[in-house]
């Protein structure tokens, strides 16, 4: 097994009137020339933990942390006029905090955050800020939210 220091949120980045299926996202990221969907665990908005990647096998969800990560995506993230907005569910925010929960008992002393807060330090002073963000992903703060868990 190999070693997991850190656990990554995302957002699928569609609208909340919109339904994105598991398939959807695996048919997506093939397009995309992965070899399956990128994230270990999907969170529909109904609140269901869908299995993607088992984690002893590597995603593909934040380039040069995908060796020692697990990625979870949420179904959502953009408001209906295609903005960035935190659209969880309350049943996707009790499914994520209890996914989490398991996690660590697994991993334990894992780092949690969004996949924002991997973006380059551009001005270099050791905080990613919102002005250093190359997507706002996961669209609320996931290392303030379970950071603490």
């Amino acid at each position: 097994m190999r070693k997991i220091n850190l656990i990554v949120l995302h957002c699928s980045a569609t609208r909340e009137t919109m339904e994105y299926t598991p398939e959807q996202l695996e048919r997506d990221h093939k397009a995309r020339g992965f070899f399956s969907a990128g994230y270990n665990y999907y969170i529909r908005r109904s609140g269901e933990v869908v299995p993607m990647r088992p984690p002893e096998q590597i995603p593909a969800h934040v380039k040069g942390y995908n060796a020692f990560s697990l990625g979870i995506c949420y179904e959502g993230g953009l408001d209906a006029g295609g903005h960035p907005k935190d659209t969880r569910t309350e049943r996707q925010k009790l499914s994520i905090r209890g996914l989490l929960l398991l996690l660590l008992v697994r991993y334990p002393g894992c780092r949690i955050c969004g996949h924002r807060d991997l973006s380059p330090d551009r001005n270099g002073d050791g905080k990613i800020t919102r002005d250093e963000w190359l997507k706002e992903c996961p669209c609320f703060d996931a290392e303030e939210e379970y950071g603490i868990l």
